[in-house]
C-alpha cells in the first residue's frame, strides 16, 4: 500500500499510475454475515436511499440524517479496490443497510491517483441528486477509462505532467475520453471547463484528503463507523460483519 498526499494528486498528477488502495481482498475468515430483516424505519419520502444530501464535510450521504449507524467510506474513483468494493458490497450496503433507515453511508472522494482530481471536480459540480449514480457508472467503466490513461505513450504523459495542475487533470479526463462520459449525461462542455479551472473545487477535494488523513486514511477504500476507522476493512467481506454488529 502505498500513501499519496494531496501535493502529490494535485500536483505531480503523473508521477505514477498507482494510487494508494488497499490490497485487500475478501475473506472468508470474517464474521459470517447476520442476514435477519432489518426493521425498517420510515422514511418521510418512501425509500431512504432517494435522499441524498452534501455534507460539510465535503462528502455526499445517502439514507437516514439521523441513522444510528453512520458510515463514512473514503474512496478513490480510480482505484481498482474501490471499484471491487462497489460491485461487490454496494447493492448489499444500498438495499439492506441504508434503505432500511439504520445506516447512512457518507462518501468521501479521496485523491490517490493522477486521475481523480478531474474525475472528482466534475462528480461534485453534478451535485447530490446524480452523486451515487454517476459514481456507480464510473467504477463500472473504470476498467475501459483507465486503461485508457495506463497506455498512454510516455511522451504524451510527460507532455500532460509539464501542464499547470488545473490544465493536467483536464487532459487527463480528456485522455480517459471522461469528458464525454460527463457530456452524455448532461453536463455542457463549458460546465466541464469551469468546473476543473475553479480553485475552490479543488481547494474542497485538498481539504477532504486533508480530513482523511486526520481520520487515518492510509489508503482507499477505508471506512469509518461512527467515527472510528474499521481496522483492516478494504473490502465488503471485511466491512460486513463490523457493519452487522454495528446495527444490533
Amino acid at each position: 500500500m502505498i500513501h499519496r498526499s494531496i501535493a502529490v494528486a494535485l500536483v505531480a498528477l503523473l508521477a505514477l499510475i498507482v494510487g494508494a488502495c488497499h490490497s485487500g481482498a475478501d475473506s472468508g475468515n470474517q464474521a459470517a454475515a447476520v442476514d435477519a430483516p432489518l426493521r425498517p424505519i420510515p422514511a418521510p419520502q418512501g425509500d431512504w436511499t432517494q435522499i441524498v444530501s452534501e455534507t460539510p464535510q465535503g462528502g455526499f450521504r445517502m439514507g437516514n440524517p439521523d441513522a444510528p449507524v453512520k458510515l463514512v467510506e473514503y474512496a478513490s474513483l480510480t482505484c481498482p479496490f474501490c471499484q471491487r468494493f462497489a460491485e461487490q458490497g454496494v447493492p448489499t450496503l444500498r438495499d439492506r443497510f441504508v434503505k432500511s433507515g439504520h445506516v447512512s453511508w457518507e462518501f468521501r472522494t479521496y485523491l490517490n491517483h493522477p486521475t481523480d482530481p478531474g474525475i472528482s471536480a466534475l462528480l461534485h459540480c453534478q451535485g447530490a441528486t446524480p452523486f451515487f449514480e454517476l459514481a456507480e457508472q464510473l467504477y463500472a467503466t473504470q476498467r475501459e477509462w483507465s486503461a485508457r490513461v495506463e497506455t498512454m505513450p510516455q511522451p504524451q504523459l510527460q507532455q500532460i505532467q509539464s501542464l499547470p495542475p488545473a490544465a493536467a487533470a483536464a487532459a487527463l479526463l480528456k485522455a480517459a475520453g471522461l469528458d464525454a462520459f460527463f457530456r452524455q449525461r448532461g453536463m455542457p462542455q463549458s460546465k466541464i471547463d469551469s468546473c476543473l479551472a475553479d480553485p475552490a473545487g479543488m481547494a474542497k477535494l485538498a481539504a477532504i484528503n486533508a480530513s482523511g488523513e486526520k481520520d487515518g486514511i492510509t489508503g482507499t477504500p477505508n471506512f469509518l463507523i461512527n467515527g472510528a476507522i474499521v481496522a483492516g476493512a478494504a473490502s465488503w467481506g471485511e466491512l460486513e460483519g463490523p457493519l452487522n454488529a454495528a446495527v444490533r
